[in-house]
């Protein structure tokens, strides 16, 4: 597979100046064009036309961008499996959500490796978009993560929800929740809206984060009031760093389990999907 080809080919498509992906990918513009022709030539099509307003993909060049999307996500697949070969069956680059990592990694990685023992894993703690970003190019395999992007060639299946709940350093009820001290944790799209909903006087704060490990660190030093999760809104009460807000509402957050559309149903996918299911499942109980 001359990947090159096919690598040019997806950034112009992104770009569509073929002077812009010369930049992009570090070689000169004839280097582009040729790369492009070779293409070209090989489906007997002219994939882009060049005009005064830029480089514009034609019907042949729209029809052939996912099949390019997928023959790259496969070719950083073979190299990764082929790279780090050795006594393990398979690979899996897996993605997740900060706050689950803090809560979950460790138990999700023990129950995979009990599942899949043969499995060589990798995982790496991101932000949602980031993560979506991964998978739509191939460098991750499976994510579990906040919001998904509802990409062609990737899957998303919901498989439970964080909650997420109200805690203070100065107030045991709302009334007392102070707006200028107030952290407003930011965790995702559809937690921002609940939380404009349910509680529209503190949506405008001057301070914010978007990971729980943060906003622990900004009430311990700053005081105030935030949303944690249950979990941790547990800890902070039994320390006595602060103290649950009686009278506030609960935030859910739901949590969704992403991979290509190709491996959707694949073996190893749904072990690993179950055993963060499990998970869920069981905090949920307690």
């Amino acid at each position: 597979m001359q990947v090159d080809l096919i690598e040019t080919f997806l950034d112009l498509m992104e770009t569509r100046n073929f002077n812009r992906t010369a930049e992009r990918l570090n070689i000169t513009q004839s280097t582009v064009s040729h790369r492009i022709k070779a293409l070209e030539a090989q489906f007997s099509r002219k994939l882009f036309t060049r005009n005064k307003g830029g480089t514009v993909p034609t019907a042949s060049g729209l029809r052939f961008l996912d099949y390019a999307k997928a023959l790259q996500n496969q070719w950083h697949e073979a190299t990764r499996a082929v790279a780090s070969a050795g006594a393990l069956e398979r690979s899996m680059r897996l993605g997740i959500q900060h706050d689950l990592a803090h809560a979950f990694a460790g138990q999700w990685v023990a129950a995979i490796r009990r599942e899949l023992p043969a499995t060589e894993i990798y995982m790496e703690a991101d932000y949602s978009g980031q993560m979506n970003r991964d998978l739509a190019a191939g460098e991750l395999d499976l994510a579990i993560l906040y919001t998904p992007h509802y990409l062609p060639d990737l899957h998303y299946e919901r498989i439970g929800e964080l909650h997420y709940v109200l805690v203070s350093t100065e107030a045991g009820d709302l009334a007392g929740v102070r707006p200028d001290t107030y952290i407003r944790s930011s965790l995702s799209p559809a937690f921002d809206r609940a939380h404009r909903l349910a509680l529209p006087h503190l949506s405008a704060a001057s301070l914010a984060a978007g990971q729980n490990m943060a906003i622990i660190g900004l009430l311990r030093s700053l005081g105030g009031a935030a949303f944690v999760t249950s979990a941790t809104a547990e800890r902070l009460s039994n320390d006595g760093a602060a103290v649950v807000v009686a009278d506030a509402p609960i935030i859910p957050q739901a949590i969704y389990a992403a991979t290509s559309l190709r491996t959707r149903h694949a073996h190893q996918h749904r072990k690993i999907i179950a055993a963060m299911d499990g998970l869920l499942a069981n905090s949920a109980t307690r």
